[in-house]
């Protein structure tokens, strides 16, 4: 395995770590009351990181594979925030759905 590889992967599963400890707090902080739709479309991207790290664990992903999810899943994270500050830190509603759109193509190549 590379260096780079590993790193990836190292990287990669400190996300998961936060990602997950982010998810797992209350749901009735200020932000999250203010930005449901911006809640959702993050907890479904944390949710698809954890089935990849499982499918990982699991053998039935490989770890260039789970690199290419993940990078998708980045570029989603990248178009939200970008979605967002064009509209005073909220997305709309067709955003939202173009978003879940993204996240149900990387969903289906999860546990092929």
């Amino acid at each position: 395995m590379t260096k780079t590889l590993k790193t990836l992967i190292i990287t990669a599963a400190s996300l998961a770590v936060i990602a997950g400890a982010a998810s797992s707090a209350s749901a009735d902080t200020r932000w999250q009351n203010r930005h449901p739709r911006r809640e959702q479309v993050n907890n479904r991207l944390a949710n698809q990181n954890r089935r990849i790290h499982q499918e990982v664990k699991e053998g039935d992903l490989t770890h260039a594979q789970a690199a290419a999810l993940h990078q998708d899943d980045r570029q989603i994270r990248r178009e939200e925030r970008l979605m967002a500050t064009q509209d005073g830190g909220h997305i709309t509603r067709a955003d939202q759905r173009a978003l879940n759109q993204q996240e149900n193509g990387v969903s289906r190549q999860i546990g092929k």
